[in-house]
């Protein structure tokens, strides 16, 4: 499995074999399009083609006539200066015409390809476990897409077509060339091997550097996200400039290492431009000589000179983009890495398309893979009939939460099973078995839309009525009708704009609009002022009616009528019975409450 999480500093980055491998797997997307990639293909060759008619008719109008001088035959040849000069107009009306296409044709090609690769991916992530996103920072995930899919798009749509078209301009020169003058072109080729070599060995530093560097730029995207995102602690805790250092520390490394890659690119450059231009300046002293001794004709000498030119602004081309394709690549292997992510198990059985709402926990006993030697749970045995309250009580880290967890079935047991309808939860389709239950969190987090789009979240298809009706049942129609803008009321960016007790009330209309057999409080009403709180658990009390609940609760008040309290300590449920029962046994239940009821 890919590894997308935050690498150590010192670390120094190796890259794994067969990076290239799974890198170019992209090209997988572009094959319902190949049809009309071959076609931009051919437009690319042509275009290169008539490109390379410039110089040649260039140097042939070096040994041209003027129409005075030729005679009637001389007409058929091309050999005058009219002619050679209709027919480059000719040649450059053919170029626009073929390099038009060609872009248009790759950029269809490259946005479909681009368009297929975002939505598989976002397919992979939006499916992943939650295990993946556990090791994986959202900011770093987003930041991936985001700047690897642009990598991506620049080489798709202008890179790759370039790089095909350099080459092919190199082969026809080298052949342009030779027949001219093999002695010349001896001269001239001399140079490439030592260009390949240095082709190959600043290649791989440029990609090892441009993978470093984006690495370090993600990492920047999530330390300004993180602090964004929680602003209000950063401010809280006069940590400016502590998130401010920590963004420097950051950005000066990205600084560091792009600096190093323009370094290694300006030597690859450098080194490219030194061999050709020596080459050709050697070049053209040798033709000099060979016009002079009769060995070559001055129009062919132009003609060699402009395709030298030409090959040797392609060599420089070709070693420009390598640091472009290089960093490309880096950047697709990561893409490739999460569209090739392992996915939730989701098995497509249709048997089970609903749950009555009974529940059982045989044995199960839970670890996360990050603390394998650390069971959550342990042994937990337990029993749970449709439409009973259950309360869920115990210490912080006894493992209430990781117990809800396991009911949506975001991580599995390490061992034991867990049962719905006496059906082992593994049988069931998870987006059937998700669609039964409904969970009210503590802290709600709201998507950046408006307040009936927030509420509809919990049945798509639901229809205007049915989200007033949902509202009125959560205690949240009239504080939403008291707006101006009423239901459709921006709630901004994770519903900064409303209240703790407002945004509970939403999320317990978009629970009542699911209409679950399944609900699932986790401490929905703790960080609630009293008359927000009241409100909430009216709200709850109509949510839990002839529904299987699980409530979990530090205030041991909002649970007395609870059918059933069972008490989790050390990952054990240590305790299991009423409120009076439980008071009555005289265990930790007992002094919980004495606690807090004094």
């Amino acid at each position: 499995m890919a590894k997308f999480g935050r690498k150590d500093k010192s670390e120094k980055v190796k890259l794994e074999k067969g990076a290239y491998k799974r890198a170019f797997r992209v090209f997988k997307f572009m094959k319902p399009y190949r049809g009309v990639f071959f076609i931009g293909i051919i437009f690319l060759v042509f275009s290169s083609v008539t490109t390379m008619g410039f110089p040649y008719l260039i140097g042939e109008l070096f040994g041209t006539k003027t129409p005075s001088d030729i005679t009637n035959a001389d007409w058929k040849k091309f050999e005058d200066v009219d002619s050679i000069m209709i027919l480059l107009l000719v040649i450059f009306i053919a170029n626009a015409f073929f390099s038009f296409f060609r872009i248009y044709l790759f950029s269809i090609v490259t946005e479909k390809t681009l368009r297929d690769v975002r939505n598989t991916a976002f397919n992979r992530l939006i499916h992943s476990p939650i295990t993946f996103f556990d090791k994986n920072k959202v900011g770093e995930l987003t930041s991936r897409i985001a700047t690897d899919i642009n990598l991506l798009q620049e080489m798709l749509m202008t890179t790759l077509a370039e790089f095909i078209r350099q080459w092919l301009t190199i082969i026809l020169s080298v052949i342009v060339i030779s027949s001219t003058s093999l002695r010349l072109s001896l001269i001239m080729l001399s140079v490439i091997p030592v260009v390949l070599i240095l082709v190959i060995i600043f290649g791989k530093k440029i990609k090892k550097i441009s993978k470093n560097a984006q690495d370090s730029a993600a990492e920047s995207n999530n330390i300004l996200g993180e602090a964004l995102m929680g602003i209000k602690n950063v401010k809280s805790f006069a940590n400016e400039s502590f998130e401010l250092l920590r963004y420097k520390k950051s950005t000066e490394q990205i600084k560091n290492l792009s600096i190093k890659g323009a370094v290694w690119r300006g030597l690859f450059a450098a080194f490219i431009i030194l061999g050709l231009f020596g080459a050709i300046s050697v070049v053209i002293w040798q033709g000099i000589i060979m016009v002079h001794a009769g060995e070559l004709q001055m129009d062919e000498f132009v003609r060699f000179i402009l395709f030298t030119v030409f090959l040797g602004a392609s060599f420089g081309g070709v070693g420009t983009m390598m640091g472009t394709i290089q960093k490309a690549i880096g950047a697709t292997e990561r893409i490739m890495d999460i569209v090739n992510q392992e996915m939730e198990e989701n098995i497509q059985n249709t048997e089970y398309s609903e749950i009555k709402g009974n529940v059982t926990f045989e044995n199960v006993s839970f670890h996360y893979e990050t603390r394998a030697n650390v069971e959550v749970l342990k042994n937990l045995n337990l029993d749970v009939k449709s439409g009973q309250s259950i309360a869920v009580v115990g210490p912080s880290g006894a493992g209430k939460s990781t117990f809800a967890s396991l009911l949506l079935r975001f991580y599995e047991p390490s061992s034991g099973i867990l049962l719905f309808d006496g059906i082992n939860a593994k049988q069931f389709n998870l987006q059937t078995l998700r669609s039964n239950m409904a969970i009210v969190p503590q802290e709600v987090i709201l998507f950046g839309g408006t307040i009936k789009e927030n509420i509809a979240y919990g049945n798509i298809d639901a229809s205007d009525s049915e989200i007033l009706e949902a509202a009125r049942n959560a205690n949240a129609f009239n504080f939403i009708n008291a707006f101006p803008d009423g239901f459709d009321t921006l709630v901004g960016d994770r519903g900064i704009q409303l209240s703790g007790g407002q945004k509970q009330r939403i999320a317990i209309a978009r629970a009542v609009l699911k209409n679950p057999k399944i609900l699932i409080l986790d401490e929905a009403t703790s960080s609630l002022d009293s008359e927000s709180e009241q409100l909430v658990q009216e709200a709850l009390d109509r949510l839990m009616e002839g529904r299987t609940t699980f409530v979990i609760a530090h205030r041991l008040s909002t649970i007395k009528k609870a059918d059933k309290i069972i008490v989790i300590d050390g990952g054990k449920l240590i305790e299991s019975g009423t409120h009076e029962q439980l008071i009555e046994h005289g265990g930790v239940y007992a002094n919980l409450s004495a606690i807090q009821f004094g």
